[in-house]
């Protein structure tokens, strides 16, 4: 079985590379167009220059933390995820929600 595992691993990355290369917008390929990348993954899969080459040079990477993730608005943007529990915006809209938390709060008051 180990005897295998070298196989293994390079149709993994050709096929991770492949996918990679599809999945990913026109306007985020860099060097050459999308067509001749899917071209030199597939050609050149092999012997893994082809993937290598498309995940070394042919997509914009960003960095982590960059943004682009849920709730962020990408690398320009200024707004970051925030849990629900620390997101005042969020919190107010609850109590907003809860009509009846009025009433708690006076009667814990002792007014009601």
């Amino acid at each position: 079985m180990l005897r295998y595992l070298p196989f293994l691993l390079v149709l993994a990355v050709w096929i991770y590379a492949f996918i990679d290369v599809l999945n990913t917008p026109e306007k985020e390929v860099r060097h050459l167009p999308k067509v001749v990348w899917v071209i030199i993954v597939l050609l050149f899969g092999e012997v893994l220059l082809g993937p290598v080459a498309w995940l070394v040079t042919g997509k914009v990477r960003h960095a982590p933390g960059a943004g682009g993730g849920i709730g962020g608005r990408g690398r320009g943007g200024s707004t970051r995820w925030v849990a629900p529990d620390d997101n005042p915006e969020f919190l107010k809209s609850l109590r907003d929600e809860d009509p009846d938390e009025d009433r708690r709060d006076r009667r814990d008051k002792g007014e009601g």
